[in-house]
């Protein structure tokens, strides 16, 4: 009975560690893709006509009410 318990364990110890792993791989690849869209977000920013596109988008964000969300300048949202 004592050998049951122990094998037991020591599989639910196997899947925690796999589980484990599977959740840093995740948290690695988001931040890859932080560190990619922030890159892109700078790209961009220094493209030509990039002042007239966003104040394009906040006209029309402007004139959609309740179908978006604020977002402060702490990247906090606002509603």
């Amino acid at each position: 009975m004592k050998g049951q318990k122990q094998s037991r364990t020591d599989a639910l110890e196997k899947r925690m560690a796999a589980v484990t792993n599977v959740l840093q791989q995740l948290i690695n690849e988001v931040n890859n893709l932080k560190t990619m869209v922030f890159g892109h977000q700078e790209i961009l920013k220094q493209l030509e006509g990039y002042d007239n596109a966003i104040e394009k988008l906040k006209k029309k964000v402007a004139e959609e009410p309740g179908k978006t969300e604020e977002v402060n300048s702490d990247r906090k949202i606002i509603e």
